[in-house]
């Protein structure tokens, strides 16, 4: 099963937990956008992708709204994004990216589940060359459109395609970073109204995807992703694993190892 069915399996496998953590990430980015440039999403690509990216996974209107009130009372709140990369249980590589305004907590908390639930915290740059940076798109379709999508992306100048592929109702558009916008555009000129997924993402390398996870160790994987993925620190999290650990939903109380 491929990502369009991990989409879906992920919003169900979701806790309150994890959506609280969601609210508070969308919080975070679209505050942040707003208070880097105009708080008028129409004039601010950032803060427009950003709110895009959230509605598309169920962020309500309120969270969104109270985010950039935030930012237009002057709040002087300041985030700083950090990155750690490591390995996962069963040798998965994984990235975090935290958004913070503690960078030591943040640190403290990611450190404090490598620790504790069967990872390996490492270097900078000691993984992150498994992974590249990709614009995707996802959005329901026909399979026959997909063909239409692909040749409209062509036409309208999208240098940058790496690929567009159809599974379960889900047509999937993957471009190079610096396309992402004229991309979004175009698809909406297109016919595309709502996106499941709209982010600048890191997606494995194909070589470097790990295909052999074994089935005891999923769980594992999953509850160690979860764990991260609460932290009220974390933004995004990205892994070399065939299959997405937030789709496996989390044990109840999942042991530490």
């Amino acid at each position: 099963m491929g990502r369009a069915h991990e989409v879906r399996a992920k919003k169900m496998a979701q806790t309150n937990a994890a959506k609280s953590a969601l609210y508070n990430r969308a919080s975070k980015e679209i505050y942040m956008a707003a208070k880097s440039g105009d708080p008028d999403p129409s004039s601010n690509l950032a803060l427009r992708s950003a709110i895009e990216k959230y509605r598309g996974e169920g962020v309500t209107r309120d969270v969104i709204d109270r985010a950039i009130a935030k930012a237009k009372g002057g709040d002087a709140t300041t985030y700083v994004g950090g990155r750690y990369e490591g390995y996962a249980p069963a040798g998965v590589a994984i990235i975090v990216d935290t958004l913070s305004d503690n960078d030591k907590r943040a640190y403290a908390s990611v450190r404090a589940i490598f620790s504790h639930r069967g990872g390996n915290l490492g270097d900078s740059g000691c993984v992150d060359y498994l992974f590249t940076q990709t614009g995707v798109f996802d959005f329901e379709g026909e399979e026959d459109k997909s063909e239409e999508i692909e040749m409209g992306l062509l036409d309208a100048g999208i240098e940058g395609l790496r690929g567009v592929s159809f599974e379960d109702g889900i047509i999937e558009v993957q471009v190079e970073p610096k396309d992402f916008a004229k991309t979004r555009d175009a698809l909406k000129n297109l016919g595309v109204v709502d996106f499941v997924t709209n982010e600048i993402t890191m997606l494995p390398i194909p070589d470097y995807v790990k295909h052999d996870v074994a089935d005891a160790d999923k769980q594992k994987l999953a509850n160690f992703v979860h764990a991260l993925d609460e932290l009220e620190d974390v933004q995004n999290i990205y892994t070399n694993a065939d299959f997405d650990p937030l789709a496996i939903p989390a044990e109840e109380k999942f042991p530490k190892k």
